[in-house]
């Protein structure tokens, strides 16, 4: 019976410990297109397999596509064929700078919090980005 309740106490005792080291992560990401050339294009509007959206057909062309760079919540325009007005880094001297955040609030203990930036220059391999500054629909579908 002293086994039980040792055992018991023991169990206790870890579980109390890791309530203590339960802890809470948030990660912000902030990406932005600086000193690109300044367009206007044409295509449709659709989401980014890796995550956010992406302006294909541009131009009327199926090979020439833009990875959008926004803050706006572009959602309702998926699907739907829209005129972009921004920056783009597919001209040779853009930079884009990425931003993280990650905070991590520890219960019971001491919170930590880290910041990185990254800045690629120029032409960037695969697919470039667009900085939007505007957005206007033109057509519900596209082609």
């Amino acid at each position: 019976m002293k086994l039980i309740g040792a055992a018991f106490c023991v169990a206790a005792v870890c579980s109390i410990g890791l309530a203590a080291q339960t802890s809470e992560t948030k990660q912000k990401t902030k990406v932005t297109v600086k000193d690109g050339k300044e367009i206007d294009v044409t295509g449709c509007l659709e989401t980014n397999p890796g995550g956010g959206y992406m302006l294909t057909n541009v131009g009327g062309s199926s090979g020439v596509r833009y990875v959008l760079v926004t803050d706006d919540d572009v959602s309702k325009h998926v699907g739907h064929r829209v005129e972009i007005h921004g920056k783009a880094t597919d001209k040779g001297d853009a930079k884009v700078k990425i931003e993280t955040k990650t905070k991590t609030d520890v219960h019971h203990g001491d919170d930590k919090e880290a910041k990185t930036k990254t800045e690629h220059k120029g032409d960037l391999a695969g697919m470039p980005y667009l900085g939007v500054k505007s957005l206007k629909m033109i057509s519900a579908s596209c082609p």
